[in-house]
């Protein structure tokens, strides 16, 4: 599900590259990297420079409007717009695609932690698997 920003965010200066990079953010299925970004930008006819694209992505970050996920046993960083809500993510181990998890499996696990004094305010699952399309093209059987 896209998320629609309704205005720009506040505290937040307007550029075109800024625009653009959110621009692309919300019209996106799926969370970007930064040369998702670079390539969609190039694209759409908008030259930025891809350190200009991390600089924007850190900034966006730091001012909550984008929140980034990092994919384990990989170097990709993927950026999307903030939800506000708790996510989750599974790869398709063959095309690397990423598919957004739509609830928490982890909402009714309390975990037995040892230490009594301890409270959890996070955690992060990584689900493997193969997407819709590389798992028909295996030929199961």
């Amino acid at each position: 599900m896209k998320t629609k920003m309704r205005d720009w965010p506040a505290g937040v200066k307007k550029t075109r590259q800024r625009q653009t990079v959110l621009t692309l953010l919300e019209q996106a299925e799926a969370p970007l990297s930064a040369a998702d970004l670079f390539a969609g930008a190039a694209a759409a006819g908008r030259e930025i420079s891809l350190s200009t694209i991390y600089r924007i992505l850190e900034y966006m970050e730091k001012k909550g409007v984008v929140t980034k996920a990092e994919v384990a046993g990989s170097e990709r960083v993927l950026y999307e717009l903030n939800s506000f809500r708790h996510k989750h993510y599974a790869v398709c181990v063959i095309c690397r695609r990423i598919i957004s998890v739509d609830n928490c499996p982890m909402e009714n696990f309390i975990p037995n932690i040892a230490e009594t004094d301890f409270r959890v305010t996070g955690h992060n699952i990584e689900i493997y698997g193969y997407c819709r399309d590389c798992d028909g093209s295996r030929g199961r059987g």
